[in-house]
């Protein structure tokens, strides 16, 4: 008798954590995929919640603007984070997808810190990604050969920096990366790199470009004189519910929009003076 009373704690123990394993695995978890540049919005507002919502989890993965709409799109995620209007990318059915804005991210040049310059014309900015531009010296800076590097195809943030600096036209092959943070990374440590990042990747490791003598700020992306700016979407497949529902009212929340968005270096929805749509025209 004394074995079994021994026992029974500890049997009940193990009923009591069954049943919050299985607690846990009822629907309350949400997989978020998808661009890198709205990654750290929404991993730092995911944990916010999750510390207000003990048991609930928020997955929050990178891969890509192209990665988090397919994703969303085969019912594979809940949530397809991307920089990109989901008419913009191929194979895509907008239609199935409901768009949800959630901020808006300014895109800037990075460059080493020894390039020496500190603002370029859109023209040759746009030469240096077409490989027509080599050395740094031929825009006024340091006789130093240019080093390229590109997010990966499917970025998002690759692609609103092509569409509004390469009028439409592909960046030569260079080295390319799938995150962010990497992309800062190498710029840093490699004499005459350059490349380009959202504005809440920006630290004093690298040195922004101003263009046409245009600085990336947060104020002119408002105003749309700085013009690399893309939405920050969290697509679903159809209306949200349940969990993915009350994530996504958090994520525009009053708490979130005015405290959070700011602080990571994005720009609320709600302070921008232009509005764009998808083929990025102003709308009145």
């Amino acid at each position: 008798m004394k074995k079994l009373k021994l026992l029974s704690p500890i049997i009940g123990l193990v009923i009591l954590l069954s049943g919050c394993a299985s607690w846990a695995d009822r629907g309350e978890s949400i997989t978020a995929v998808g661009s890198s540049a709205l990654q750290p919005l929404v991993e730092t507002v995911a944990e916010e919640f999750q510390n207000s919502n003990p048991g609930r989890f928020i997955n929050v993965q990178g891969g890509g603007s192209g990665t988090g709409l397919s994703q969303v799109q085969a019912g594979a995620v809940d949530i397809g984070n991307s920089d990109l209007f989901a008419e913009e990318k191929p194979g895509i059915d907008a239609d199935a997808l409901v768009d949800h804005r959630v901020a808006t991210v300014g895109i800037t040049p990075i460059v080493n810190k020894g390039v020496g310059i500190t603002d370029i014309s859109t023209e040759d900015l746009k030469n240096i990604f077409l490989g027509n531009i080599t050395n740094w010296r031929d825009v006024g800076g340091n006789d130093l050969p240019i080093v390229l590097l590109n997010r990966a195809t499917g970025s998002g943030t690759r692609s609103t920096f092509e569409k509004w600096i390469m009028d439409g036209e592909t960046a030569i092959p260079s080295q390319e990366q799938d995150s962010s943070g990497m992309v800062r990374s190498i710029v840093s440590d490699t004499p005459g790199a350059i490349s380009y990042v959202a504005f809440s990747y920006v630290t004093d490791e690298v040195n922004v470009l101003s263009i046409d003598g245009v600085q990336p700020t947060i104020e002119n992306v408002t105003t749309n004189d700085w013009k690399v700016w893309a939405y920050e979407h969290m697509y679903t497949k159809g209306e949200p519910t349940g969990l993915t529902a009350e994530f996504l009212e958090y994520m525009l929340s009053d708490e979130v929009q005015e405290h959070i968005v700011g602080d990571l270096g994005y720009i609320p929805i709600s302070i921008m003076k232009v509005e764009r749509d998808w083929e990025g025209n102003i709308v009145e």
